[in-house]
């Protein structure tokens, strides 16, 4: 497996899928990249290059604990670009790794050629949903035999009353459809997290989203934006309202989708994800 030094000696890997022009592609929750699986099959169009960051997967644990904070993370990634020798290249991120995409096309916009933000995470931009909008949505599922005790638990959150079930019972909002292939991807990433590395994601000092927001606003590369129609996690709200901060970010809303559409409906997110980044791929 690949791997190459970060600017503090930690040694960093990733996992090479496919071939074609490379897009770097960022997890979410500082766990591994494994539960990207193949991202539905886009290798068949793109080069994924699928980064562990610092502390998950192949990739070391460093020696400072605080390197795991979302903006000191945005330097891996330009490692990661300086060690493939891209001038500029795509990326693609999930979840609270929108986060860092967002702080690394702030930082470095001239190194983005295009960005795609998958149910993403809008911490970076100081954007929340709140309790009722996510009550909201998840009545969409009332019709699903889980959905009782699910909404029932989720209620509980809302309310602040939550116990260690609580979390648990809410998994099935989270996927499209509950089945087995639900249930054997939500099993796989037993272990897969980084506990003290999440914690630190977001610690003090990690976002300034005004800052974000305003670099954000002149970012000029195309941007997708993809929302999950029934994601409990990225509501497709919030998410519309993270999009709108581009100058000209597409908005998809992809049709029963949760927070893993490439495992809902693989054909109909691997259409959109393909022709928007086949559209003017960069150069090494």
């Amino acid at each position: 497996m690949p791997s190459f030094s970060a600017f503090d000696g930690t040694d960093l890997a990733y996992h090479e899928l496919g071939a074609g022009a490379p897009v770097i592609c960022l997890p979410g929750g500082m766990q591994d990249t494994g539960y990207l699986g193949e991202l539905g099959g886009l290798p068949a169009h793109r080069q994924l290059i699928m980064f562990d960051l610092r502390g998950t997967g192949r990739s070391a644990i460093p020696r400072d604990a605080a390197s795991y904070r979302c903006d000191r993370l945005v330097d891996d990634v330009e490692a990661l670009r300086e060690h493939l020798g891209l001038e500029r290249f795509d990326l693609l991120a999930h979840c609270a790794g929108a986060n860092l995409a967002a702080l690394y096309a702030a930082r470095h916009p001239e190194r983005v050629a295009r960005l795609a933000l998958i149910t993403p995470s809008t911490r970076a931009v100081g954007i929340d949903a709140t309790g009722q909008a996510r009550l909201e949505l998840a009545r969409l599922r009332a019709d699903e035999p889980w959905f009782p005790p699910a909404f029932a638990a989720l209620e509980a959150i809302v309310a602040g009353d939550a116990t260690g079930d609580s979390w648990a019972a809410v998994d099935p909002f989270f996927y499209g459809r509950w089945d087995e292939a639900a249930r054997a991807h939500l099993a796989a990433q037993d272990g897969r997290r980084n506990d003290e590395a999440a914690a630190a994601f977001g610690a003090e000092g990690a976002f300034d989203p005004d800052a974000t927001r305003a670099a954000l606003s002149a970012f000029a590369a195309p941007v997708l934006v993809l929302a999950g129609e029934v994601d409990l996690n990225s509501i497709p709200v919030v998410v519309a309202e993270f999009a709108e901060l581009f100058p000209g970010a597409e908005l998809v809303v992809q049709p029963g989708a949760g927070h893993y559409p490439w495992l809902d409906d693989a054909g109909r997110f691997v259409t959109t994800t393909a022709a928007f980044f086949e559209d003017g791929a960069p150069s090494a």
